[in-house]
């Protein structure tokens, strides 16, 4: 498996609230993350990535890449499974949206829990 390098951009529409996360919240976002780089990296054949922050009642985040895609949910693997189980573990969501022809969108929703 070839590891290649993207370019990889972060935008926050809040970064000060992002430094005041649960504990939970921050370790399920920095894994999650961190497997859908790592997809990126190995099997997207990206040109660009961007990962978009936002809060309100909870954690948003998009992992956007412009690569290959997934031809169908059967091509799912193991970290995408691992990445829905983190966020689910806190009561969010995590979805993966793939097309050949225009890449992957792994968007996640991670309540704060008692610290709104």
């Amino acid at each position: 498996m070839n590891i290649t390098s993207v370019p990889v951009t972060v935008d926050a529409a809040d970064p000060e609230r992002l430094n005041s996360l649960p504990a939970a919240v921050e370790v399920a976002a920095y894994r999650i993350i961190g497997e859908a780089l790592t997809n990126v990296f190995r099997h997207a054949q990206a040109s660009a990535c961007n990962v978009r922050f936002s809060t309100g009642d909870q954690l948003h985040i998009e992992v956007v890449d412009d690569g290959r895609g997934f031809r169908s949910p059967n091509d799912f693997g193991v970290g995408i499974g691992s990445m829905r189980d983190r966020a689910e573990e806190l009561g969010g969501v995590c979805t993966v949206e793939s097309d050949p022809r225009s890449g992957t969108t792994v968007r996640v929703r991670l309540p704060f829990g008692s610290l709104t």
